[in-house]
């Protein structure tokens, strides 16, 4: 059978009784989280396409990606503006949604053009990499490292003196940070690398939302080695992902250079696990190094 024929009556109706189930339960796990406060991002960017793609391809029509790609963009842009998800999100969530809901559409297609019906029966399978995080599926592996090392052509001497002056706001330079727009701190204060000494990273408000700001705190001090926690976050990327320490550290390469090395752990806010993972690996990564630029030390 081609997208073409009319299916029999018998098909027909299988179609459309899956079609009713998968989204039925689509809609009630999504009003789920939504009620619970937590509109979870595999829920947002995997089961809402997979439910998508699977109620279009199941229906009678003949150009069954066209209309998976217009109805999926259609919702991207509504959950940006209902779910308050800036235009980032949407960037960066757009290859995954609309792989997934073309692959559901070509699954679906393999299925039923196959005439075997009951073999749709796996299709809410696909639903299942939504779960994650949304509290019926646990996280992967959200609690994430990145670790960025430099050499500056300074002795290490005149290394430790700039990073005692504290980082001081400078113009963005990682491509992906300004290609996609992510916020970087508008406003910087603070130095030392005694205990007790503060940085404060302030964001200005954007699309995205309110800036807020972030407050890092020197607990640990060694020679060449300084630790950072972070007493408070209220900035615009706490929605991303959450900061849970940081160490900066330096050492002489030779009389004329010096190594530092930025050490940050967090926690990822995105699910799923498999694609955000790498995803704010990158990004993460890219942000510390503009860290290091504020720090002017080259």
């Amino acid at each position: 059978m081609t997208d073409d024929d009319e299916p029999t009556p018998r098909l027909a109706t299988a179609r459309w009784v899956l079609a009713g189930l998968i989204t039925l339960f689509g809609v009630v796990l999504f009003i789920g989280v939504v009620n619970q406060g937590r509109a979870d991002s595999a829920v947002l960017f995997v089961a809402l396409p997979v439910l998508l793609a699977a109620g279009l391809t199941l229906a009678p029509h003949r150009t069954a990606h066209g209309q998976v790609f217009a109805a999926t963009t259609v919702a991207l842009l509504l959950a940006a503006v209902a779910l308050h998800e800036g235009a980032i999100c949407v960037l960066l969530a757009a290859p995954l949604v609309y792989a997934v809901a073309h692959g559901t559409t070509a699954l679906i297609r393999v299925l039923r053009n196959a005439n075997r019906p009951y073999v749709m029966v796996a299709v809410p399978l696909l639903l299942l990499p939504g779960l994650e995080g949304s509290g019926i599926a646990p996280r992967v592996a959200p609690e994430q490292t990145v670790e960025v090392t430099r050499v500056v052509g300074l002795p290490v001497d005149r290394v430790a003196e700039h990073l005692a002056a504290g980082p001081r706001p400078t113009g963005v330079r990682s491509v992906p940070l300004r290609l996609l727009g992510v916020p970087t701190p508008g406003q910087v204060t603070g130095d030392g690398l005694d205990v007790g000494d503060r940085w404060m990273f302030g964001y200005h408000g954007s699309a995205h939302g309110p800036g807020g700001h972030l407050l890092a705190e020197v607990e640990s001090v060694a020679p060449g080695r300084v630790g950072f926690r972070f007493v408070e976050d209220s900035s615009i990327t706490a929605r991303w992902f959450t900061w849970r320490h940081a160490e900066l550290s330096w050492r002489a390469v030779d009389p004329g250079h010096t190594e530092v090395r930025v050490r940050v752990d967090y926690t990822r806010g995105l699910d799923p696990s498999w694609y955000f993972g790498p995803v704010q690996q990158v990004l993460l990564g890219a942000g510390v190094g503009h860290l290091l630029d504020m720090l002017a030390l080259e």
